[in-house]
């Protein structure tokens, strides 16, 4: 019982901080060899043509200022081109974007999924580099330039941009909870691109080789992961550009973000199932070690391994001579007291941050836990149900 819960209690902490750790001394040692690698600025001429691909469902709140920040992207004259497709909404967002003659609208009045949309507008696409983005995010103005002087590079198939939630000082769990995650996700992604390749990209903003881009299956949910993750099962890289960035607003609340996890991790046991051979180190040594390390974990045993722990923990605390047990234990109830309390603050509208963690670590391991259920159930579908975001 001792070794079962310190082995789950190691695999714990490694799945959420010592990957981080462990990743971050790679990185240093690799540099005393190496040196550090510092991306080459491209001249225009040698720049790739480009297509910005928006998928846009029901956005006409959005949609004006998502093509006023599109239009404003710095690069080179003729080399980029903006596909809106809209398949399937029924407010004004086609009306709004057939107004811009700069791009081009793709629409049909049946709704089929994002990935269909995607599928759909790839047949437009015939430029190098083809980029996605969200129609609710607003990319910086040197966004595609930073993305596409990567190319240079033969060995590079996909690029990943970063996404930034954009939080004010009232922000609530979700808001604060979200903008924390992913400045630690943010992190570990320019480490993992340092070291070899990020594991997937998402899809706010994201880029591939067009002579690479790979339809998926159609019930596909998490179309962004598993189109860059076919690339690097092709021996390319996927690297992490920082500089170029998706800004959204956070999830409405902490319900809406729920709905968005839980989804996220209906489809990482989907993308596992389906990328089974990156999980082979030795044909992919260190994809498949970033691979299970960073995303494998954190889908599949880590939650259960959490509720595993506390169990073990429950009995051994209490076991005559158990200090340490004793002590762990009550560092797992204070834990998961704060985790409920900021669950009632949350709901009173009383914002204490320091709740904000444990809060929302908690809703994190409950989705992912919620999400292989609901696929496995097979109550997942893969057309997009949007997550409420804040206005």
């Amino acid at each position: 019982m001792k070794i079962i819960f310190w082995l789950s209690l190691f695999i714990v902490f490694y799945t959420f901080a010592g990957y981080g750790i462990f990743l971050y001394f790679l990185i240093k040692i690799k540099r005393v060899f190496k040196g550090k690698h510092v991306v080459q600025d491209v001249a225009d001429e040698l720049l790739p043509t480009c297509t910005l691909v928006i998928a846009a469902y029901n956005e006409e709140s959005f949609i004006e200022e998502k093509i006023a920040n599109s239009l404003k992207l710095n690069y080179p004259a003729g080399k980029l081109k903006l596909v809106f497709i809209t398949d399937g909404s029924s407010d004004r967002t086609p009306e709004i974007i057939a107004r811009y003659p700069q791009v081009q609208l793709l629409h049909r009045a049946a709704r089929a999924g994002k990935i269909a949309a995607v599928h759909r507008a790839m047949e437009y696409v015939h430029t190098e580099v083809v980029v996605f983005t969200d129609a609710n995010t607003f990319l910086n103005p040197e966004a595609i330039t930073r993305i596409c002087r990567h190319y240079a590079d033969a060995t590079v198939g996909a690029v990943a941009g970063e996404k930034r939630v954009q939080i004010d000082e009232n922000a609530d769990a979700s808001a604060a909870g979200e903008g924390f995650y992913w400045k630690y996700e943010s992190a570990l992604k320019k480490w993992d691109s340092e070291l070899y390749s990020v594991v997937g990209a998402a899809g706010e903003l994201f880029s591939v080789r067009r002579s690479l881009y790979q339809d998926v299956p159609a019930d596909t949910v998490l179309d962004d992961f598993m189109i860059s993750m076919l690339i690097a099962a092709k021996g390319y890289r996927i690297v992490y550009e920082p500089d170029s960035y998706a800004l959204e607003t956070a999830s409405e609340n902490v319900s809406e973000e729920l709905k968005r996890k839980i989804r996220i991790a209906a489809g990482g046991i989907q993308s596992i199932l389906r990328l089974k051979n990156l999980l082979n180190p030795f044909k992919f040594p260190v994809l498949a070690f970033q691979y299970i390390s960073h995303r494998v974990l954190r889908w599949t045993l880590t939650p259960f391994l959490l509720i595993l722990v506390f169990i073990l923990n429950a009995v051994l605390a209490f076991q005559p001579g158990a200090t340490t047990y004793l002590v762990v234990f009550i560092a797992q109830v204070f834990f998961y007291l704060l985790a409920l309390l900021g669950l009632i603050m949350e709901k009173r509208q009383i914002r204490i941050k320091i709740l904000f963690i444990p809060y929302y670590f908690c809703v994190m391991n409950y989705a992912v836990l919620m999400g292989i259920i609901r696929y496995f159930t097979k109550k997942q579908s893969a057309i997009w149900e949007k997550a409420q975001r804040k206005q």
